[in-house]
């Protein structure tokens, strides 16, 4: 389903709908451009799953952890080279433990997702306007 957002705060209202509604363990996959909004996508999810907490970037911890009720994972892969690199920091930790896995840069591991992840692809349309795609969920 094709989505437009002509602001950061409704890309952050999206990724809020569609976590509210996301079963434990799920992983949704993201793609974009630097500066698409993956970040502010995943900030929203954080809200969603009703967590208050401060979403930043992983790109250099390249896990972020956020624990509560329904505990969120954010992964940057753009230093990783492969989906190797993944498992090495414990991929298939994260997944066990029932934990949201948002990962940015999800093209750099495709080899670690199983075929259930949802796809988010964020594409800008200009300064503020993003074409979001997402497949495999719908935003409650």
């Amino acid at each position: 389903m094709d989505y437009i957002t002509h602001s950061e705060a409704e890309t952050e209202d999206l990724g809020a709908r569609l976590a509210a509604g996301l079963p434990a363990g799920a992983v949704v996959a993201l793609y974009g451009d630097l500066g698409a909004g993956k970040t502010a996508f995943v900030r929203g999810m954080a809200r969603g799953l009703g967590l208050d907490v401060r979403v930043s970037s992983p790109t250099f911890t390249i896990v972020n952890e956020y624990p509560g009720e329904r505990e969120l994972c954010h992964f940057d892969m753009y230093r990783l080279n492969g989906a190797d690199e993944l498992f090495d920091i414990g991929w298939e930790d994260y997944l066990r433990r029932g934990a949201i896995c948002a990962v940015e840069w999800s093209e750099r591991v495709e080899e670690a997702f199983e075929g259930d992840e949802v796809r988010v692809r964020i594409e800008k349309l200009g300064e503020q306007a993003r074409q979001i795609t997402i497949e495999g969920a719908e935003p409650c």
